[in-house]
């Protein structure tokens, strides 16, 4: 099931118990309490189908979708080739940070510099200028990780600013590629919330062949 980290509103520390209220009297706690991020990050291994079905769609007008949702994957392996894997998924509100950044803040500082990592991004729509500028320099002094980023959708591919990020991610050592059928099958069977003790297949949407292809040939003109 999905957690959610609720950051606390700086402009109104007090609660009900008047805890909150108490730590303004001391500057440790007060500065602590404002330093915590303004935005809400959704957690979890699983989402919802009808989260996946309208979210990851790769329709060519993305109209309504105000999230980004990103599965990874992550495999660590030590120096004597033992693999350990884990996954799950990241949900924003598009409020201050985006799932990308949340992805380095959270899950990055866990990982071990003496490990190797390959991680995989599922992600519904490609980042923005300001996330790609994160991987980037991420990408640049990690030197331990290895990205691949796979998208439903290119977003705002037609702005130059988004263009010129994309290739930049592209001369980082970032993989970036649009999401195949089977991509969206791969996401279903792993990170889509099933009904107990049953497994349905992924029934894929009319025109999704159609869009992958009209994709991939925006980002192959923009990565050449």
């Amino acid at each position: 099931m999905a957690e959610k980290e609720e950051a606390a509103a700086a402009a109104a520390p007090t609660s009900q118990n008047g805890e909150d209220a108490e730590n303004l009297e001391d500057p440790e706690k007060l500065k602590e309490l404002i330093e915590l991020p303004p935005f809400e990050i959704v957690t979890g291994e699983r989402l919802p189908v009808n989260f996946f079905k309208f979210q990851f769609r790769n329709v060519e007008y993305s109209s309504g979708r105000n999230k980004t949702f990103l599965c990874y994957v992550v495999e660590a392996q030590g120096k004597g080739g033992q693999v350990q894997a884990s996954r799950g998924y990241l949900e924003d509100e598009h409020a201050a940070a985006h799932a990308e950044e949340a992805f380095f803040n959270t899950i990055l500082p866990a990982f071990d510099p003496a490990l190797r990592y390959n991680v995989t991004w599922y992600v519904s729509s490609s980042p923005c200028a300001a996330c790609a500028d994160r991987i980037i320099k991420t990408l640049n002094k990690t030197k331990n990780l290895r990205l691949l980023i796979l998208v439903g959708r290119l977003f705002m591919w037609e702005e130059p600013e988004i263009q010129a990020a994309l290739k930049k991610l592209k001369e980082a050592g970032c993989k970036l590629r649009i999401m195949k059928p089977q991509d969206f099958d791969y996401v279903w069977q792993n990170f889509v919330e099933q009904e107990e003790g049953q497994s349905k297949a992924f029934e894929p949407w009319e025109d999704i062949q159609e869009n992958f292809q009209y994709y991939e040939e925006k980002l192959a003109d923009i990565l050449k």
